[in-house]
């Protein structure tokens, strides 16, 4: 079933999401309602959604991009690595890979993160996987698992300080966070 997905206001999203015990069919159905609510997503399109931006407390996540289709459960970061021009940049340059969340919707960021995650999950059918993931998938997992623990995207620009900025009829328009 599709799900509303949760405004980035909403302090569910700021809750640490708890980990699932067992994978029981109240937990399939939440993922099957996640890949529902991911896969209608066209304006904007997502790539990755978790739980608690459907307003359920659990660790768990699901992407879609091209053949990058997983469902990740109870999601361990085992090690990070960083990429090689990893930095503070005052500007947005076209390696920038401008970041956005279904939960503030048109919003997008050029966020830092690791090169490279090291992962130990559950899939969806309770098999243990350690898998390391690189470049944009990386991006879309470490997102997701920010999610997880009560982290937004804008949470990163903040630190990194980084320009928001607001995309509206194709048009980019820089925004204030305050």
């Amino acid at each position: 079933m599709v799900r509303k997905i949760v405004n980035s206001k909403d302090p569910q999203l700021r809750a640490v999401a708890k980990p699932i015990g067992r994978i029981d069919a109240k937990v399939k159905e939440i993922i099957k309602d996640l890949i529902d609510t991911l896969g209608i997503q066209k304006d904007p399109e997502g790539v990755g959604l978790a739980a608690p931006q459907i307003g359920k407390s659990l660790r768990v996540f699901v992407t879609n991009y091209h053949n990058f289709k997983k469902v990740f459960i109870n999601p361990d970061i085992l090690e990070t690595h960083a990429s090689p021009t990893t930095g503070h940049r005052p500007s947005v340059t076209k390696s920038d890979i401008l970041e956005g969340c279904l939960s503030l919707p048109n919003y997008y960021s050029p966020v830092k993160r690791a090169a490279s995650v090291k992962l130990k999950y559950l899939d969806e059918n309770g098999k243990k996987v350690v898998e390391t993931f690189s470049g944009f998938h990386a991006q879309i997992i470490l997102h997701e698992i920010d999610h997880l623990n009560g982290i937004l995207f804008i949470d990163r620009l903040l630190e990194q300080k980084k320009p928001l900025y607001k995309l509206e009829k194709d048009k980019w328009e820089e925004v204030e966070l305050v």
